[in-house]
């Protein structure tokens, strides 16, 4: 039986998660698979390679409260906590079509791949996805940010490093080197 190698990507709004996704079919997938006109294509069942199941991760921030007060201590209207939940999704449509846009650079049609959406903080639900899913690898990519944003944002790729059970490819966008 054939095994499926689990690779999850995690995407956001950013050009360096798309580059990741860009990196990751390039370098991990097309790995598995050989053709002279596309750098994906079908299984090479010769080479024994194995087949590749892509999941696209983006986290959103966690919907608003109907009760959410803003800076001044009013609460939100519901025309207000509805644009704003309209705009999530128009975001998650976004980031999608930007994700399916880099993969029709390539033959993907024999890959696996899933779409997955989740709400809260992004370390978390990207490490609670990644172990639930029992991937073999994350791929991810970095903002580069300096010392002191990182200090007060955190990284969310150096957490994920630190506490997910599988191997982290941190893929760095070639502007930031």
């Amino acid at each position: 039986m054939e095994k499926v190698r689990k690779i999850v990507v995690a995407i956001d709004e950013s050009e360096e998660s798309m580059y990741a996704l860009s990196w990751c079919l390039n370098n991990l997938v097309s790995s598995n698979y050989s053709d002279q006109h596309h750098p994906i294509s079908s299984p090479s069942s010769a080479s024994g390679a194995d087949a590749v199941q892509l999941v696209l991760l983006y986290v959103k921030p966690p919907p608003p409260n109907s009760s959410s007060l803003d800076v001044s201590g009013y609460l939100f209207g519901n025309d207000v906590v509805g644009a704003m939940e309209e705009y999530s999704r128009e975001l998650v449509d976004s980031v999608m079509s930007r994700a399916d846009a880099v993969f029709r650079k390539y033959n993907t049609t024999k890959i696996m791949v899933e779409r997955r959406v989740g709400s809260g903080d992004a370390k978390e639900v990207i490490c609670r996805t990644v172990d639930k899913l029992r991937a073999d690898i994350l791929v991810m990519g970095t903002h580069n940010y300096g010392f002191f944003k990182r200090a007060l944002l955190g990284s969310v790729s150096e957490y994920c490093a630190k506490h997910v059970k599988c191997p982290v490819v941190v893929v760095k966008h070639p502007k930031n080197k």
